[in-house]
């Protein structure tokens, strides 16, 4: 089951940081992708940093607009808006629908050839099929 938070403000950095290390230390969670306006390449803005996710380093290059969460039950939900009410005190909404590719598909096996086969099933679905994943996703593993 998928859900999508969308914040009624586009989110800074430190909202952002926030935000998903609040939602990652949730039970039950799969993976999360965030989406938004892609950050100008500069040292100018402040928005474009490095932020820390579960310990991670991860090159924060978008303006958050949204979050797509991939959860394994329904009760999750009130656990997330629990979450947002204290991190997004403008306002959320709370979708539910699917918003995350599940499979591979004719376009990844065009793009990534033979290496498809080798890629986790878990990153299809996070990125764009027209960007190099290197540069669009980052892969943060839950501490056993």
């Amino acid at each position: 089951m998928d859900i999508e938070i969308f914040p009624h403000r586009l989110l800074s950095a430190d909202t952002t940081e926030k935000l998903l290390n609040n939602l990652e230390e949730l039970e039950g969670v799969k993976r999360m992708v965030i989406q938004g306006q892609r950050l100008p390449q500069t040292e100018e803005n402040p928005d474009r940093r490095v932020i820390t996710i579960l310990g991670e380093e991860v090159d924060l290059q978008v303006k958050t607009g949204r979050v797509l969460m991939e959860i394994e039950e329904e009760e999750i939900i009130e656990e997330v808006k629990t979450i947002c009410d204290d991190t997004l005190p403008f306002g959320y909404n709370i979708h539910v629908g699917t918003f995350i590719r599940k499979q591979k598909t004719v376009t990844d096996d065009m793009k990534y050839g033979e290496s498809v086969n080798d890629m986790p099933d878990e990153m299809f679905g996070l990125t764009d099929q027209n960007a190099q994943l290197s540069e669009r996703a980052t892969i943060i593993k839950k501490k056993d």
